[in-house]
């Protein structure tokens, strides 16, 4: 088949590469501008590489972006990881129109943000969809989806780069060869079930030391590694990466003042919160490096009776 392929970063790249590696034509390339100072998208540089033709707009919207698409004669267009907005014009442009990759199972989880949702929200499972883009936001008809459950330990990163960057990768395979050969089916979104959730930004992962052990605890999975979770200490920002939840089965045994630093050993610090302990493992403070919480213990920077989120 012959493919464009909107997309950008490191998922952008994987899904060339594939289509590639099957031997399938790829066109050309469409990815957004990189920002003044910003590293190299993978995407851009491979399709260099490979000696794909590449197209960078500041917007697919315009005339310009339209003519690029119908030059390349494509059977399929592929989006993979887009954050630019590609309007019914463009998409349609593909003999067999364009899908679309989501990390959610739509209808829930529109919008960005949708690997970090449902595990700060404590759901059990999550997945993606391939989709036909429409002018909504993921609101297109679906054409599959594939499930993942969340463990209790799981992180942002262990469900992003273990599961659903793969699965997606294989998911636009087995989408496109059932669009290309008619075999798909295109089911409508349920409107009634959908959900949407904004950006998870710094605002969103400040910690609540007043919150549920196991509330805490999910917004540090979800926010690992971006955007980190955060809490203050004297003034400065200690963002938590690895932790463990310790919950307790009375409120007597939780002991001292929420969100206070009660324990700290050679591996790790633990901090009060209601329900239970958060154990911390590896941890930012201020602007410095991600470091083991062994590291901090040991440079005095964490001891047993301060109080985070004062």
């Amino acid at each position: 088949m012959r493919l464009a392929i909107v997309g950008q970063q490191d998922f952008g790249k994987a899904v060339l590469e594939a289509f590639l590696a099957r031997g399938d034509q790829v066109a050309g390339v469409f990815c957004a501008p990189e920002k003044p100072g910003a590293r190299a998208d993978a995407l851009n540089t491979a399709a260099q590489e490979k000696g794909v033709k590449l197209f960078q707009f500041s917007s697919l919207k315009g005339e310009e972006a339209r003519a690029a698409m119908k030059g390349l004669n494509a059977d399929l267009g592929i989006m993979a990881f887009v954050l630019q907005f590609a309007p019914q014009d463009f998409v349609n442009i593909p003999k067999r129109g364009t899908i679309q990759y989501h990390p959610s199972l739509l209808p829930k989880y529109r919008g960005p943000s949708s690997i970090n949702w449902p595990i700060i929200r404590g759901d059990a499972k999550t997945g993606l969809t391939i989709f036909r883009p429409t002018d909504g936001l993921d609101e297109g008809p679906v054409i599959l989806q594939k499930e993942t459950e969340i463990g209790p330990d799981d992180t942002l990163a262990s469900i992003y780069f273990d599961r659903l960057f793969p699965m997606g990768v294989q998911a636009l395979l087995e989408a496109a060869d059932l669009v290309i050969a008619g075999k798909h089916r295109e089911t409508a979104q349920d409107g009634s079930q959908a959900t949407y959730e904004g950006w998870c930004r710094k605002a969103e992962a400040r910690i609540n030391w007043a919150s549920h052990v196991d509330f805490i605890y999910d917004l540090i999975r979800g926010c690992n590694p971006a955007p980190g979770a955060w809490t203050t200490l004297e003034g400065r920002e200690l963002h938590l990466f690895d932790a463990r939840k310790h919950p307790v089965r009375t409120f007597a045994a939780v002991k001292g003042k929420i969100g206070e630093i009660v324990e700290v050993s050679d591996k790790s610090f633990q901090v009060s919160s209601q329900g239970g302990r958060i154990e911390v493992l590896r941890a930012k403070l201020g602007d410095g490096k991600k470091l083991a919480a062994a590291e901090l213990v040991a440079s005095g920077a964490i001891k047993a009776g301060m109080l985070l989120g004062a």
